[in-house]
């Protein structure tokens, strides 16, 4: 009989055990339960609560494990309830009685939580990375088409001219933000857990800070019913995940967008596109459509991981095993997308002569007659008005902005005069912005050296 069971008066039946199982998912947490059990271990032989033999029985056991699973020679599946009795189960079978000491002055619910924190913290820096990787990409294209000039939009409809570098550098700062998130979020999770027990602590005299110091953790849990029940900083790190999923799926958008027939403002690589089954001729962004949809994926774990806890009495409850498929869809497709959008970038096409014959047709640079005439000494609202109709009498005479004469200008005030002309070129009206942030050359160029400043 298990040995769980001794307090049972038979064994759990088959289609309970298969349905309670978390091994064939938490097997991921692997290496991070024998890295929490081998500092465990260390403790337990440093206060001398086993003996420091058996201590180092014990974690060369551990050790032996670890490099048997990553080579392949050892298994995991069918081991067990969970991954943390199925390497202590192998543990004991490997040392004998020495590996049953192990889990003195610890439980599992402290053991999860740690291992938890381990995974999301070697996961995070990897989100991290590949954010880094990313923002490399977005600025290496924004230097390549510094002088591509675009429509910029709101609501869909043409705004004002933009540089192409102005707009992907947009994306650079949103990642940049998220970056900042996930490195805050560390901090609730580099957390010592262990050492909680199942709810209340241990009557051992266990040592928590030299076991924090051994797994690299920068603080100590402060109370032990909150250590076991917590997972704040699961549902933090996947919030954030969120937010890069947000910010990645209207990359997506955009890029779907100006890559088909009506825009032509860029080229996805072929590498990265798919046909159809049927239609000869068609070449889909799927990759793109595949990031946009996947997530929801993301957005549907978060909220997953918040009906999970919303309701739960504390201490520890089974419910929170459901956790860490969450917690590792979210990662995984997060780390995916973040890696497939930065090598899409780096083969992307700008097509600037399309760009900038969308930005120069149209009455874009409206909002910089209306800043000319304020210029001039005429109240903004005046002047917005002026140029509103000035605006509707070009679309009546099927005229674009540049193409009206100076008396037609003058119909609307006697402010215009000759130097308006060079206000209305498309090619002219980034540069004519001032402001810190905006879309000329000169700011422009700015950003990407700060930019490059907040990679190193």
């Amino acid at each position: 009989m298990d040995l769980l069971r001794k307090r049972f008066s038979g064994e759990l039946k088959k289609e309970a055990l298969d349905f309670s199982s978390s091994l064939k998912f938490d097997k991921k947490l692997y290496k991070y339960d024998i890295e929490g059990s081998i500092a465990h271990a260390k403790m337990l032989g440093k206060t001398k609560i086993i003996t420091k033999k058996d201590a180092l029985r014990i974690v060369a056991g551990l050790q032996a494990i670890k490099k048997a699973l990553e080579k392949g020679s050892i298994s995991l599946d069918g081991k067990g309830e969970d991954v943390h009795m199925a390497i202590e189960s192998i543990l004991t079978k490997k040392i004998g009685d020495a590996g049953k000491k192990l889990h003195t002055a610890r439980s599992r619910n402290d053991q999860v939580s740690v291992d938890m924190r381990l995974f999301m913290r070697a996961e995070s820096l990897e989100v991290i990375k590949l954010i880094k990787n990313m923002q490399e990409s977005i600025i290496s294209l924004a230097q390549k088409n510094l002088d591509a000039v675009m429509p910029g939009y709101t609501h869909m409809q043409h705004a004002q001219p933009i540089l192409f570098s102005h707009y992907i550098m947009s994306y650079f700062y949103m990642l940049e933000r998220d970056k900042e998130r996930i490195k805050d979020s560390l901090k609730r999770i580099n957390v010592l857990t262990l050492g909680a027990g199942p709810i209340a602590g241990t009557t051992f005299p266990i040592d928590r800070k030299f076991t924090a110091k051994i797994l690299g953790f920068e603080h100590v849990s402060e109370n032990s019913i909150d250590s076991v029940s917590d997972r704040d900083f699961a549902i933090e790190t996947v919030s954030v995940l969120t937010l890069i999923m947000i910010h990645l799926s209207r990359f997506a958008e955009d890029l779907i967008i100006w890559n088909s027939q009506e825009f032509k403002f860029i080229e996805i690589d072929d590498s990265f596109c798919t046909g159809s089954s049927i239609m000869p001729q068609k070449k889909n962004p799927d990759i793109l459509e595949l990031v946009r949809g996947k997530s929801g994926r993301v957005f549907g774990n978060l909220s997953a991981l918040m009906m999970i806890m919303k309701g739960l009495p504390l201490s520890y409850n089974r419910d929170m095993q459901e956790d860490k498929e969450q917690v590792f869809g979210a990662i995984e497709t997060t780390k995916e997308c973040l890696n497939m959008c930065a090598l899409l970038l780096k083969k992307t096409k700008i097509k600037k002569d399309s760009m900038f014959a969308a930005a120069d047709d149209g009455f874009s640079v409206a909002t910089d007659l209306a800043e000319y005439l304020v210029k001039k000494q005429v109240p903004f609202r005046k002047a917005y008005g002026c140029v509103s109709g000035l605006v509707s009498y070009a679309i009546k005479k099927n005229k674009n902005l540049k193409e009206l004469t100076l008396n037609e200008l003058k119909l609307f005030s006697e402010k215009f005069s000759q130097d308006v002309f060079k206000l209305l070129k498309t090619s002219n009206s980034v540069d004519f912005k001032k402001s810190s942030g905006s879309t000329s050359h000169k700011e422009v160029v700015l950003q990407i050296k700060n930019a490059k400043m907040l990679l190193k």
